[in-house]
């Protein structure tokens, strides 16, 4: 037997070591496999969009109307989320406990949520189910009762919510942002007030369905293990469904920044400062918007990003600082946000605006670029193997008007990108001059600290009003 001496060890240990400090090559990236989706329009307008997935036993649906939360009058915010919560509280012939339980007993699920451009009632189940859930989806759409009991009870719990949300900065300062940004753009608003809960009756509930779940408004998707043929011919139940069609509204136009201005929200003895730094941006169809993603993610998508690593990682002085592309289909914002401690305020503010210039100012290495394409191409098939994930991004591509090969050829575009793209989105929409800072924070505490970011300062109370 023979034996290994020290010396020996120590020279081929190294040795040993060497594939650790090489990372593997990336796999070639595998075709999309997405089926084709079988489309049809009912005669009352509603489309409908069929994706036959048999890779499991289970179907998801997703009933979308464009509107949401932009289609709330200005007298009553927060009306469309008190509706989608409703829908599911009662109808002409099932109760609120009668729909509970017999999704529990079908194993499915069944939700009514409203975003900013549209509302969607979603659900899944088995697919023997499938006739079943569906049968449920239509009559929460067609036929909600809205109980006068359930109404007085979702008035009083989104009262305490909004108690609830006044304790949280992170509410305060999306407040704050989205009225600067958004001005008399519905887009401003983003929770309702105790006014316009008082306002909202059982009539107002009624009007409202009427005119924002109307057919030409909708798209219904369905992915999963259904024969496309088969279903196309049980959605009868949605052919009768007629309404009166309305016009798409007119909408102010965001306000045009012209100037740096700092908003201070002062929250008394607070431990640390919430910093949220907006720029207007670009709609979600926007030619710019691959670009721009890609300039996000290099700046501050995720924990590998810049402004993560600056502050964070090298500074030390928050747990996450991030950037936020949100591009909806009337307006946009791009946002760099961060909680930092009270102390290092004014210093963090330095290191985001260093960022957001350099940004603009510098060309993305090829590689930052390279390593960014390859995050967002190997993240993208993650988001649809699963037939939720397809139904969502389905109805997104639907919502928004986005191509009809938008999921084909999404890592196509992100990789069309170039640095010069990168560089040219950055400096049209990262405009730090012109930069809304929001603050929530001890105001005493960090006014001197940040005093010299912004010549004009406005500042505010937990409660929305302005302060003197």
């Amino acid at each position: 037997m023979s034996v290994q001496t020290t010396s020996e060890s120590n020279t081929q240990a190294p040795q040993a070591e060497t594939f650790r400090r090489n990372h593997p090559a990336p796999l070639k990236p595998r075709p999309l496999k997405i089926p084709a989706a079988v489309e049809s329009r009912l005669a009352n307008g509603l489309r409908i969009a069929i994706v036959r997935d048999a890779r499991l036993p289970m179907v998801s649906f997703r009933l979308a109307f464009r509107g949401g939360d932009s289609s709330d009058p200005a007298e009553l915010p927060g009306l469309s989320d008190m509706m989608a919560h409703l829908l599911t509280e009662g109808t002409a012939d099932r109760t609120s406990l009668q729909i509970a339980e017999e999704v529990e007993r079908l194993g499915a699920t069944l939700s009514v949520s409203s975003a900013s451009d549209f509302a969607t009632i979603a659900a899944s189940s088995l697919a023997v189910y499938a006739d079943e859930i569906l049968a449920l989806i239509a009559d929460v759409t067609l036929h909600p009762s809205f109980p006068q009991n359930e109404i007085d009870l979702a008035r009083e719990n989104t009262k305490q919510m909004l108690i609830q949300q006044r304790a949280q900065p992170n509410f305060l300062a999306s407040e704050r942002v989205a009225k600067v940004m958004f001005g008399q753009h519905p887009y401003a608003r983003i929770s309702p007030t105790p006014a316009s809960l008082d306002g909202m009756t059982r009539d107002t509930f009624t009007n409202f369905h009427r005119k924002s779940f109307a057919p030409e408004k909708g798209v219904l998707l369905i992915v999963g293990d259904v024969d496309p043929d088969e279903t196309a011919a049980k959605l009868e139940k949605f052919g009768g469904w007629t309404t009166v069609p309305t016009s798409e509204p007119a909408f102010s136009a965001p306000p045009e920044r012209t100037a740096r201005v700092l908003y201070v929200i002062d929250r008394p003895g607070s431990a640390q400062s919430n910093i949220v730094i907006a720029n207007a941006a670009i709609t979600r169809t926007s030619p710019d918007y691959f670009p721009m993603l890609l300039m996000h993610t290099i700046l501050g998508a995720n924990a590998s990003s810049r402004l993560f690593m600056n502050l964070r990682e090298e500074k030390g002085y928050t747990y996450g600082a991030y950037s936020s592309l949100d591009a909806r289909r009337l307006s946009g914002t791009f946002r760099a946000t961060a909680e930092v401690r009270t102390p290092v305020t004014g210093a963090s503010l330095h290191e985001f605006f260093f960022e957001l210039n350099r940004i603009r100012d510098e060309r993305v290495p090829d590689e930052e670029l390279q390593n960014a394409k390859s995050y967002l191409t190997g993240v993208f098939p993650i988001r649809i193997e699963t037939q939720d994930g397809l139904v969502d991004q389905l109805t997104s591509v639907k919502m928004f008007d986005l191509p009809d090969d938008y999921l084909h050829t999404y890592r196509e575009r992100v990789n069309a990108v170039t640095a010069e793209d990168v560089q040219r989105v950055a400096q049209q929409h990262v405009t730090p001059d012109r930069a809304a800072i929001v603050i929530v924070g001890d105001a005493k505490e960090i006014e001197d600290q940040i005093k010299n970011y912004a010549e004009t300062i406005e500042r505010y109370d937990t409660e929305g009003n302005k302060k003197q």
